[in-house]
């Protein structure tokens, strides 16, 4: 058990976008005192997070302006001034972007600072690309890095993180929420979840299912893509084959996925750079014992074993996909084994329980070794 008197000090950029569910996770399940601030909020009756709320646009507009360094005093005065009232034992920065907003608060004070690097913020070329300079700068000040996969671990490494303040971490799966269906039974659908951008390749899952004959394709999400996606279908003349689900709560995804017989998401890098971590819709598709069909793309591979729990083929590789499509819907039985099989990994190793344990220990780690206040 943690000591209660441990108190965990959290900046992170939002806690309203739906996707971002890992970051509540964190906030409700690490046994810390928590007390978290973010950059969207302006509560008028809270000066302290009206402060910096305010001190994180200022610096979003800096940014914009091209004005780095500069960019990053605002945020950083409000939170140092906030570490000092609140006295951590520790500090969590969730993304690297927003952890440099805050990072010369944290190079003043002798306190323990982790970053939490979640997928984009050290890929795409709007994040990594324009803040290389600032995130080697970044790991420079913290004590701890925490990330989730082996390639993003290497770009860390390759901005002068030490490996041994490494901890990869992927985000995890509730096992109370995704519990197991029967692929055996399903009816023959493939089911995709996931943000309509370039990352998750959409347009390939498309393709893909269009290149088999059987089934019908059900995604859910929204964004930039869903217009052309929507095209495409018609395109393809495969528009009374594929349902459109809009954006679903997690519950409500739970009850889809045990409800189909293939998971299926196209990962990629996208063309501007932009790549997972570790996706957790895969591990929650595993946990309701479905086979996943994917990518080798960034921590996929970690999570799906090819020809074990699912199959995998090449970034942009639609006609591989479209055969491995093909061979699960067409065997109900190997779909059950490899969703079973997958179900079984997740919960050895890729649960939430497992993520917050590996950073609780992580972050008292931290605690331990830093001499604070």
């Amino acid at each position: 058990m943690t000591d209660s008197r441990q108190r965990l000090l959290v900046f992170a950029p939002t806690r309203r976008v739906a996707s971002e569910t890992f970051v509540r996770a964190n906030l409700a399940g690490l046994p810390f005192e928590v007390s978290a601030y973010f950059g969207d909020e302006f509560p008028l009756d809270q000066p302290g997070r009206f402060a910096y709320g305010l001190g994180v646009l200022l610096s979003k507009i800096f940014t914009r302006l091209g004005w780095l360094r500069l960019a990053e005093l605002p945020a950083a005065f409000v939170a140092w001034i906030l570490i000092r009232r609140h006295r951590p034992d520790v500090v969590l920065a969730e993304f690297g972007f927003h952890a440099v907003r805050v990072m010369q608060a944290a190079a003043r004070v002798d306190v323990p600072f982790v970053v939490h690097f979640r997928g984009s913020d050290l890929s795409a070329n709007r994040r990594l690309g324009v803040l290389r300079s600032r995130y080697r700068r970044l790991v420079s000040i913290a004590s701890g890095v925490v990330c989730k996969s082996r390639p993003m671990a290497t770009t860390l490494e390759q901005l002068g993180a030490s490996p041994s303040t490494i901890l990869i971490s992927p985000s995890g799966a509730n096992p109370a929420l995704f519990s197991v269906g029967d692929p055996a039974l399903a009816a023959p659908v493939f089911l995709a979840v996931g943000r309509f951008v370039a990352k998750k390749g959409p347009l390939q899952t498309i393709r893909a299912f269009a290149g088999q004959p059987q089934g019908e394709l059900w995604m859910v999400g929204e964004g930039p893509l869903l217009a052309e996606a929507r095209r495409l279908v018609q395109a393809l003349q495969v528009q009374d084959r594929v349902r459109f689900l809009g954006v679903k709560t997690q519950s409500e995804v739970a009850a889809l996925m045990r409800q189909a017989r293939v998971f299926v998401q196209h990962s990629q890098i996208a063309p501007d750079g932009d790549s997972e971590g570790n996706p957790v819709s895969v591990m929650e598709a595993q946990l309701c014992g479905l086979p996943v069909v994917a990518t080798l793309h960034a921590g996929i591979p970690d999570v799906v074993l090819d020809g074990s729990t699912g199959l995998l083929v090449e970034e942009n590789d639609v006609d591989g996909m479209a055969e491995a499509m093909t061979r699960l819907m067409a065997d109900p039985n190997l779909a059950a084994q490899f969703g079973l099989a997958g179900r079984e990994r997740v919960l050895a190793a890729f649960t939430l329980e497992h993520h917050l344990q590996d950073l609780t220990r992580f972050l008292q780690q931290q605690i331990r070794s830093t001499t604070h206040f």
